[in-house]
């Protein structure tokens, strides 16, 4: 019998581990005992030798693999960036053009000013739009041929606005331009109305950008409804349509808008998308008479949409909003929120490009939201909310909204609306006999209060203004089993609060989440019962550094199993911040803002020791809560909700006193004292109990009483902490010798006001 021997060099480094093992057991099959060991021994050697090389080898090409994909995932990022720098430098350039151009006419204008002072003989008709003998809001558009003389002329503007110098621009505070930034964000200077304008680039096609931001109410959240009443076909392919659209009242105290516009769609010759619109005259719309006075026509000067194709995919959208609110209608401590450019920015233009860039990501998958929920789904339950919280504030009459009798007091409003339940899509559900829904509302100015830290103060200590019993009476609308007056089955909040976060904006402006709160039974026989609430929560804007033009945080009960069509009761809070000067509201207090609505009264208050500062943080803050009821138990409810919202408004003023940056020094203790009259019974008790159990009185002269007790009291070299005994528990901590050897507290659900 022939020996083989078999060498590492017989071995090639492309042979397979199978015909390896095939050849080597024949091998050992016919070698000879005596020679078995040590060829054996050096086969072996070879063997292992060759493995390693082959694992050696195969993890070279693995990572020679992944080293490829990493190279050419970086190169598609890499050209994805230098395709939006591409753009976004092609953006800059033709603004760089724009305002070249308007710096040219300035000079050109500054030049005519100059010649008509030098010689005052010559025309004083300076007008650069003298032309325009009829303006195209009045002219007869019952005809097709002048809704196309209409639409052909707003497209000429609009596009003067988008692109040209038609208006003065500036670029907004706070928005700076760049590769990474939202985009390019400016408000007018010196023009007619308020005006905005965006630019930016957005990863999808035009045709899907026009049909998003023609859907208005999908991202205006101030958009009630939107109806188009005529559509005629024009030129290139592009549409005419007469469109009516209702806006929501931001607070109580103003009436809402509405529009009857001309919104005209074509194509440009370089094939750029266009979507233009503007005011018509007439009391177009359908309105009946008593929904029409619930409104204020506003007009909407030429405004619009301009999308183009890039290169490598995506499109550069520039939107521009030009609207004249008529501020004059509203109370002059409220003109601002008409009166400002930068509102309309952030309310209509920068919230259009923010919603179409969310679709992008989210369509791109560069969003990815946890456990496979789905973007749309979120989307809908944050619009639902909100759409729920601003009909509770503006409480339009054709959805079924009727304002009761109040107590005398009017500084809270109490309406009711039995047609929403009425409408439910699940109505045996929400209650087990005839009912509705009752909403308390109030708003109020905050002087020297920052919204965003307010608003966070307000969702991250519930406790501190809420009432559980309320909000499981609220909860009990969601059971099949009717509702009950609240305190039937007293509760209280055990501290337990869990937030459970859905979903969020790309920037985190906005943020969905679930709030689970525990409560435990008060009476003894329940003491071992504990329930359990859910609420679905949408925060906008509690970051301080948020540009938003709300601040607010808006809830609702929901079931534990989360069905997409629950019935959604929407309550909260609305912040808006105003840009108004130094005038007559005097600094340093939470005011009811009731006293001060009759238009241009606000010059009539004496003027405040406030610093600009303080005046640039005033706000109007809106409060609405809605309660369901029984038909038999309607009164009962309105009653018990409007001393709920008075107390909701004093823990407020509360907070506001805390957490305001101005309330300092010996001036924060008159204003302190001067915003809370039970202060003073507070004291007298606190002495009292002082005194009786030390024997000995905490102030000098314990016999004065009112607001001089009270200055005594703040004024003391000794700081008192007071808590109430539902959210702390005190109690004495004994050492080995059983002596007293401190006291111990603790605060429930703590928080420092």
């Amino acid at each position: 019998m022939m020996a083989v021997e078999i060498r590492e060099n017989d071995f090639s480094p492309q042979m397979e581990m199978c015909k390896l093992e095939s050849l080597f057991i024949p091998i050992l099959c016919i070698w000879p005992k005596h020679i078995l060991p040590s060829r054996f021994c050096q086969l072996r050697v070879g063997f292992v030798f060759f493995i390693c090389s082959l694992q050696l080898n195969s993890l070279s090409i693995v990572h020679g693999v992944r080293c490829r994909d990493k190279q050419r995932k970086e190169s598609s990022r890499l050209q994805a960036v230098n395709r939006k720098l591409t753009a976004m430098n092609k953006l800059l350039m033709e603004e760089n053009e724009r305002l070249q151009k308007q710096v040219s006419q300035l000079v050109h204008e500054n030049a005519y000013m100059k010649q008509q002072l030098q010689n005052p003989s010559l025309t004083n008709d300076t007008s650069c739009e003298s032309h325009v003998t009829t303006p195209a809001n009045l002219r007869d558009a019952s005809n097709p041929s002048g809704l196309l003389s209409i639409a052909e002329e707003t497209l000429t503007e609009f596009l003067s606005k988008a692109t040209g110098t038609a208006i003065d621009w500036v670029q907004m505070p706070g928005m700076k331009p760049g590769p990474d930034s939202f985009g390019i964000v400016t408000v007018s200077h010196g023009c007619r109305g308020v005006a905005a304008r965006a630019c930016g680039l957005v990863n999808l096609e035009p045709t899907k950008i026009v049909e998003i931001l023609k859907d208005r109410p999908c991202w205006f959240r101030d958009c009630r409804g939107l109806e188009v009443f005529t559509m005629l076909p024009a030129g290139n392919g592009g549409t005419i349509e007469l469109v009516s659209m209702q806006m929501y009242a931001p607070t109580t105290l103003v009436p809402a808008r509405d529009f009857w516009t001309l919104r005209y769609t074509t194509t440009l010759e370089d094939g750029s998308l266009v979507v233009c619109e503007r005011s018509l005259s007439g009391s177009g719309g359908g309105q009946s008479t008593a929904t029409a006075q619930q409104f204020v026509r506003a007009e909407m000067l030429p405004s619009g949409y301009l999308v183009r194709q890039c290169e490598g995919g995506g499109s550069i959208v520039r939107i521009v909003d030009h609207l004249d609110l008529d501020a004059w209608s509203v109370p002059e401590v409220l003109r601002p929120l008409y009166e400002s450019s930068r509102v309309v920015a952030q309310k209509m233009t920068t919230a259009a490009l923010r919603y179409i860039r969310q679709i992008a990501q989210e369509t791109s998958g560069e969003v990815v939201y946890p456990l496979g929920r789905q973007p749309a789904v979120l989307r809908t339950f944050s619009q639902r909310l909100s759409r729920g919280f601003n009909d509770a504030i503006s409480g339009f009459n054709d959805d079924g909204w009727s304002v009761m009798g109040g107590d005398g007091i009017e500084d809270v409003i109490i309406a009711c609306n039995s047609k929403k339940i009425k409408n439910s899509s699940n109505p045996a559900s929400a209650f087990g006999a005839p009912g509705g829904i009752i909403c308390a509302k109030a708003s109020m100015l905050l002087q020297g209060v920052p919204p965003a830290v307010l608003v966070r103060f307000l969702r991250e200590h519930r406790s501190e203004w809420a009432d559980y019993n309320f909000d499981a009476y609220s909860a009990s609308a969601l059971k099949t089993s009717p509702c009950s007056l609240p305190g039937l089955r007293p509760m209280r909040f055990s501290g337990s609060q869990i937030v459970m976060p859905l979903a969020h904006t790309v920037e985190n402006e906005e943020i969905l989440e679930v709030v689970r709160l525990e409560g435990q039974a008060l009476t003894h026989d329940e003491g071992v019962l504990s329930r359990e609430i859910h609420l679905l929560q949408l925060c906008t804007g509690f970051d301080e550094k948020s540009m938003g033009s709300c601040f607010q945080l808006v809830f609702a009960p929901i079931d534990e199993l989360f069905p997409d069509d629950a019935p959604l009761i929407s309550s909260g809070f609305r912040v808006i911040p105003l840009d108004i000067k130094t005038d007559g509201v005097p600094s340093g207090r939470t005011l009811d803002l009731a006293s001060s609505l009759e238009v241009g009264t606000t010059a009539q208050h004496a003027s405040g020791d406030g610093s600009q500062d303080d005046c640039n943080l005033r706000s109007v803050l809106t409060i609405a809560f809605q309660f369901p009821y029984e038909i038999h138990l309607q009164d009962s409810v309105a009653a018990v909700a409007r001393q709920y919202v008075r107390s909701i408004v004093s823990a407020v003023q509360r907070v506001s006193m805390a957490i305001s940056p101005s309330r300092s020094g010996l001036s924060t203790g008159q204003k302190i004292i001067s915003g809370f009259p039970e202060a003073a019974t507070l004291v007298r008790w606190i002495c009292q109990s002082y005194q009786y159990h030390l024997g000995v009185d905490l102030v000098s002269h314990s016999d004065e009483a009112g607001e001089s007790l009270l200055r005594m009291f703040w004024d003391h070299q000794d700081a008192v902490l007071c808590c109430s005994f539902k959210q702390a528990v005190a109690w004495k901590v004994l050492g080995d010798d059983s002596n007293v050897h401190c006291l111990a507290f603790c605060f429930v659900n703590w928080s420092f006001v």
